[in-house]
């Protein structure tokens, strides 16, 4: 592994304005990141159809990004999370989908409800939650389908051009509905990663941790290159035999 390795992103095939903060926006990281667009994965397909015909495209992106030398591979969108066992096991890299594989260490840090952001609130299902050990955490669900920017933008793909001003107010919206129906939310994992640009934000309203896409890549990349904290030791010596 190399002193800057660099991390795979699996991405859906959309073409709208992707903006600092964004997995798609390089400026989002101080590390290496490559892109692999997988054709045809539309987000209808992926979030609306949960369709299993994606799992091979997905699948041989993965390889393809690990035959590219990356050090660990996660996804563009949090509803990858239903092939997460699939993925991760194609590959020898770690791979982590989606956000949501933080949902089990989140409620066991906060003890209480889990607030979820999702682009569309009726297409998460048991089966997503399940897919990484967290069908028994309690979880409070908004989502951003019946947003007009949102969904035009993100879900519809029926122009490129992102009006950040009216997304940032739409998210607003939802994410105070959700503190009002549930004060007692401990932490927010936000699950799409079209909304992890207004994070700050998010946290700004509700004050309490909020945990997204950025924040898993950027914890699981610190496992991958760990600097030495005392000199001289940098190098493991070889076990006694």
């Amino acid at each position: 592994m190399g002193d800057r390795p660099e991390i795979g992103v699996l991405c859906l095939d959309t073409s709208f304005d992707k903006i600092p903060g964004h997995i798609r926006n390089p400026a989002t990281f101080d590390f290496p990141v490559r892109y692999r667009v997988v054709e045809g994965a539309t987000p209808q397909r992926l979030v609306h159809d949960a369709d299993p015909t994606l799992l091979t495209p997905f699948v041989d992106a993965a390889r393809d990004l690990q035959a590219a030398g990356v050090a660990g591979i996660t996804g563009a969108c949090g509803f990858l999370v239903l092939f997460q066992a699939e993925l991760a096991a194609a590959v020898d890299v770690p791979l982590w989908s989606s956000s949501l594989v933080q949902l089990p260490m989140v409620h066991r840090m906060v003890g209480r409800t889990v607030g979820l952001l999702v682009a569309d609130e009726a297409a998460l299902t048991p089966r997503h939650l399940a897919a990484v050990g967290a069908a028994d955490v309690p979880v409070a669900v908004t989502g951003m389908a019946g947003q007009p920017e949102f969904r035009e933008v993100m879900l519809q793909g029926r122009r490129d051009a992102l009006d950040v001003d009216r997304l940032a107010a739409e998210v607003d919206a939802r994410v105070d509905a959700l503190a009002r129906a549930h004060p007692d939310l401990g932490a927010l994992v936000i699950e799409c990663t079209d909304l992890v640009p207004f994070a700050h934000r998010i946290q700004a309203r509700l004050g309490v941790p909020v945990f997204d896409i950025v924040t898993l890549t950027t914890m699981a990349y610190a496992t991958l290159r760990r600097r030495p904290y005392l000199p001289g030791i940098s190098r493991a010596s070889t076990p006694a035999r």
